[in-house]
Protein backbone atom coordinates (compact mmCIF):
# COMPACT_ATOMS: atom_id res chain seq x y z
CA UNK A 1 0.00 0.00 0.00
CA UNK A 2 1.33 3.44 -0.89
CA UNK A 3 2.29 6.17 1.54
CA UNK A 4 -0.64 8.14 0.12
CA UNK A 5 -3.01 5.63 1.77
CA UNK A 6 -1.37 6.29 5.14
CA UNK A 7 -2.04 10.03 4.87
CA UNK A 8 -5.78 9.52 4.79
CA UNK A 9 -7.95 10.21 7.86
CA UNK A 10 -7.17 8.42 11.08
CA UNK A 11 -9.78 6.69 13.23
CA UNK A 12 -9.93 6.47 17.01
CA UNK A 13 -9.58 2.76 17.81
CA UNK A 14 -9.83 0.79 21.06
CA UNK A 15 -8.64 -2.57 19.75
CA UNK A 16 -8.19 -4.74 16.68
CA UNK A 17 -8.25 -8.50 17.09
CA UNK A 18 -8.65 -11.76 15.19
CA UNK A 19 -11.43 -14.03 16.45
CA UNK A 20 -14.62 -15.95 15.65
CA UNK A 21 -17.73 -13.91 14.91
CA UNK A 22 -20.15 -14.55 17.75
CA UNK A 23 -23.25 -12.69 16.55
CA UNK A 24 -25.41 -12.08 13.50
CA UNK A 25 -25.48 -13.69 10.05
CA UNK A 26 -21.77 -14.57 10.03
CA UNK A 27 -21.71 -16.34 13.41
CA UNK A 28 -18.87 -18.84 13.50
CA UNK A 29 -16.86 -17.18 10.72
CA UNK A 30 -13.22 -16.20 11.27
CA UNK A 31 -13.21 -12.41 11.41
CA UNK A 32 -11.01 -9.39 12.11
CA UNK A 33 -12.70 -7.10 14.64
CA UNK A 34 -12.10 -3.36 14.59
CA UNK A 35 -13.50 -1.77 17.74
CA UNK A 36 -13.86 2.00 17.52
CA UNK A 37 -13.63 4.38 20.47
CA UNK A 38 -16.45 6.44 21.98
CA UNK A 39 -20.19 5.84 22.16
CA UNK A 40 -23.11 8.23 22.30
CA UNK A 41 -25.23 5.75 24.29
CA UNK A 42 -24.91 4.28 27.76
CA UNK A 43 -26.85 1.02 27.76
CA UNK A 44 -27.39 -0.31 31.28
CA UNK A 45 -26.16 -3.78 30.34
CA UNK A 46 -23.30 -2.72 28.03
CA UNK A 47 -20.58 -5.40 27.96
CA UNK A 48 -17.85 -3.18 26.46
CA UNK A 49 -17.76 0.01 28.58
CA UNK A 50 -14.00 0.14 28.01
CA UNK A 51 -14.86 1.32 24.48
CA UNK A 52 -16.18 4.65 25.84
CA UNK A 53 -12.63 6.03 26.07
CA UNK A 54 -10.72 8.07 23.48
CA UNK A 55 -8.77 5.12 22.06
CA UNK A 56 -5.74 5.80 19.92
CA UNK A 57 -5.40 7.02 16.34
CA UNK A 58 -4.99 4.46 13.58
CA UNK A 59 -4.81 5.24 9.88
CA UNK A 60 -7.16 3.48 7.52
CA UNK A 61 -4.10 2.06 5.75
CA UNK A 62 -2.74 0.47 8.94
CA UNK A 63 -6.11 -1.12 9.71
CA UNK A 64 -6.42 -2.58 6.21
CA UNK A 65 -2.92 -4.02 6.46
CA UNK A 66 -3.78 -5.70 9.76
CA UNK A 67 -6.84 -7.29 8.17
CA UNK A 68 -4.60 -8.56 5.38
CA UNK A 69 -2.14 -10.05 7.88
CA UNK A 70 -4.97 -11.99 9.50
CA UNK A 71 -6.01 -13.31 6.06
CA UNK A 72 -9.70 -12.81 6.87
CA UNK A 73 -12.32 -12.16 4.23
CA UNK A 74 -14.65 -10.72 6.86
CA UNK A 75 -14.39 -7.74 9.20
CA UNK A 76 -16.65 -6.63 12.03
CA UNK A 77 -16.64 -2.87 12.61
CA UNK A 78 -18.02 -2.40 16.10
CA UNK A 79 -17.63 -0.13 19.09
CA UNK A 80 -18.37 1.96 20.86
CA UNK A 81 -20.36 3.43 18.02
CA UNK A 82 -18.53 3.27 14.67
CA UNK A 83 -21.00 5.62 12.96
CA UNK A 84 -19.66 8.49 15.09
CA UNK A 85 -16.50 8.48 12.97
CA UNK A 86 -16.83 9.75 9.40
CA UNK A 87 -13.56 7.95 8.55
CA UNK A 88 -15.36 4.64 9.01
CA UNK A 89 -16.86 5.04 5.53
CA UNK A 90 -13.39 5.35 4.02
CA UNK A 91 -12.34 2.18 5.83
CA UNK A 92 -15.39 0.32 4.54
CA UNK A 93 -14.85 1.45 0.96
CA UNK A 94 -11.19 0.45 1.09
CA UNK A 95 -12.01 -2.98 2.47
CA UNK A 96 -14.77 -3.40 -0.10
CA UNK A 97 -12.33 -2.62 -2.92
CA UNK A 98 -10.25 -5.55 -1.64
CA UNK A 99 -13.21 -7.94 -1.62
CA UNK A 100 -13.69 -7.90 2.15
CA UNK A 101 -17.21 -8.09 3.60
CA UNK A 102 -17.76 -5.96 6.71
CA UNK A 103 -20.53 -6.22 9.29
CA UNK A 104 -21.14 -2.81 10.86
CA UNK A 105 -22.62 -3.05 14.35
CA UNK A 106 -24.45 0.13 15.33
CA UNK A 107 -26.59 1.06 18.32
CA UNK A 108 -29.37 2.33 16.07
CA UNK A 109 -29.42 5.98 17.15
CA UNK A 110 -27.54 7.40 14.14
CA UNK A 111 -28.38 7.61 10.43
CA UNK A 112 -27.35 4.49 8.50
CA UNK A 113 -28.19 5.98 5.07
CA UNK A 114 -24.57 7.00 4.22
CA UNK A 115 -23.51 3.35 4.53
CA UNK A 116 -26.10 1.81 2.22
CA UNK A 117 -24.25 2.48 -1.01
CA UNK A 118 -20.97 0.86 0.03
CA UNK A 119 -20.64 -2.65 -1.46
CA UNK A 120 -19.94 -5.65 0.75
CA UNK A 121 -21.35 -3.97 3.87
CA UNK A 122 -23.89 -5.65 6.16
CA UNK A 123 -25.62 -3.40 8.70
CA UNK A 124 -26.52 -4.80 12.11
CA UNK A 125 -28.82 -2.23 13.68
CA UNK A 126 -30.06 -2.38 17.25
CA UNK A 127 -33.47 -1.41 18.53
CA UNK A 128 -32.86 -0.50 22.14
CA UNK A 129 -35.37 -2.05 24.54
CA UNK A 130 -36.44 -0.59 27.93
CA UNK A 131 -33.85 -2.44 30.04
CA UNK A 132 -31.10 -0.61 28.15
CA UNK A 133 -32.54 2.73 29.35
CA UNK A 134 -31.78 4.02 25.86
CA UNK A 135 -35.09 3.23 24.11
CA UNK A 136 -35.74 6.94 23.71
CA UNK A 137 -32.73 7.20 21.39
CA UNK A 138 -33.94 4.75 18.72
CA UNK A 139 -33.84 6.26 15.22
CA UNK A 140 -36.98 4.74 13.74
CA UNK A 141 -36.29 6.14 10.27
CA UNK A 142 -33.47 3.58 9.95
CA UNK A 143 -35.81 0.59 9.90
CA UNK A 144 -37.35 1.10 6.43
CA UNK A 145 -33.85 1.53 4.98
CA UNK A 146 -32.65 -1.95 5.95
CA UNK A 147 -32.11 -4.48 3.17
CA UNK A 148 -32.39 -8.24 3.00
CA UNK A 149 -28.73 -8.72 3.89
CA UNK A 150 -29.02 -6.53 7.00
CA UNK A 151 -29.93 -7.39 10.59
CA UNK A 152 -32.41 -5.78 12.96
CA UNK A 153 -31.40 -6.81 16.49
CA UNK A 154 -33.18 -6.72 19.84
CA UNK A 155 -31.17 -7.43 22.99
CA UNK A 156 -33.63 -8.82 25.53
CA UNK A 157 -33.18 -8.79 29.31
CA UNK A 158 -36.70 -9.53 30.56
CA UNK A 159 -40.36 -9.92 29.70
CA UNK A 160 -40.86 -6.16 29.32
CA UNK A 161 -38.12 -6.06 26.67
CA UNK A 162 -39.67 -8.99 24.85
CA UNK A 163 -43.12 -7.39 24.75
CA UNK A 164 -41.55 -4.14 23.56
CA UNK A 165 -39.81 -6.00 20.71
CA UNK A 166 -43.09 -7.67 19.76
CA UNK A 167 -44.81 -4.27 19.54
CA UNK A 168 -42.06 -2.92 17.29
CA UNK A 169 -42.20 -5.97 15.05
CA UNK A 170 -45.94 -5.64 14.56
CA UNK A 171 -45.23 -2.57 12.45
CA UNK A 172 -42.07 -3.85 10.76
CA UNK A 173 -42.49 -5.77 7.50
CA UNK A 174 -39.08 -5.14 5.96
CA UNK A 175 -36.70 -7.74 4.57
CA UNK A 176 -33.94 -7.56 7.21
CA UNK A 177 -33.26 -10.62 9.36
CA UNK A 178 -34.71 -10.02 12.82
CA UNK A 179 -32.55 -11.30 15.67
CA UNK A 180 -33.48 -11.57 19.33
CA UNK A 181 -30.54 -12.05 21.66
CA UNK A 182 -30.63 -12.47 25.44
CA UNK A 183 -28.54 -10.19 27.60
CA UNK A 184 -25.57 -12.35 28.61
CA UNK A 185 -26.24 -14.00 31.96
CA UNK A 186 -30.04 -13.93 31.68
CA UNK A 187 -32.21 -16.99 31.01
CA UNK A 188 -31.79 -17.72 27.30
CA UNK A 189 -34.12 -20.72 27.46
CA UNK A 190 -36.91 -18.52 28.77
CA UNK A 191 -36.54 -16.20 25.78
CA UNK A 192 -36.56 -19.17 23.41
CA UNK A 193 -39.77 -20.42 25.05
CA UNK A 194 -41.46 -17.06 24.50
CA UNK A 195 -40.42 -17.03 20.83
CA UNK A 196 -41.74 -20.55 20.32
CA UNK A 197 -45.02 -19.89 22.13
CA UNK A 198 -45.70 -16.78 20.06
CA UNK A 199 -44.38 -18.33 16.83
CA UNK A 200 -42.29 -15.26 16.09
CA UNK A 201 -40.44 -15.23 12.76
CA UNK A 202 -37.11 -14.24 14.28
CA UNK A 203 -33.68 -15.76 14.77
CA UNK A 204 -32.91 -16.56 18.39
CA UNK A 205 -29.15 -16.22 18.86
CA UNK A 206 -26.63 -16.36 21.67
CA UNK A 207 -23.23 -14.65 21.74
CA UNK A 208 -21.05 -17.52 20.57
CA UNK A 209 -17.77 -15.82 21.51
CA UNK A 210 -18.95 -15.67 25.13
CA UNK A 211 -19.90 -19.34 25.05
CA UNK A 212 -16.32 -20.02 23.94
CA UNK A 213 -14.36 -17.55 26.09
CA UNK A 214 -16.68 -15.79 28.53
CA UNK A 215 -16.31 -12.02 28.95
CA UNK A 216 -12.63 -11.93 28.00
CA UNK A 217 -11.95 -8.63 26.17
CA UNK A 218 -10.52 -8.94 22.68
CA UNK A 219 -12.02 -12.38 22.08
Amino acid sequence: MSSHDDRRGAMRIIEVFHSIQGEGPLTGVRTTFVRTARCNLRCAWCDTPYSFGPGRPRTVGSLVREVARNRTRHVCLTGGEPLLQAESRELLRTLSDRGVTTVVETGGSLDVAPYLGIPHVILSVDVKCPSSRMEGRNRWSNLPLLRGEDVLKFVIADRADYLYAKRVLRSYSGPATVVVQPVWGTDAGRLADWVLKDRLDVRMMLQEHKVLWGDTPGR
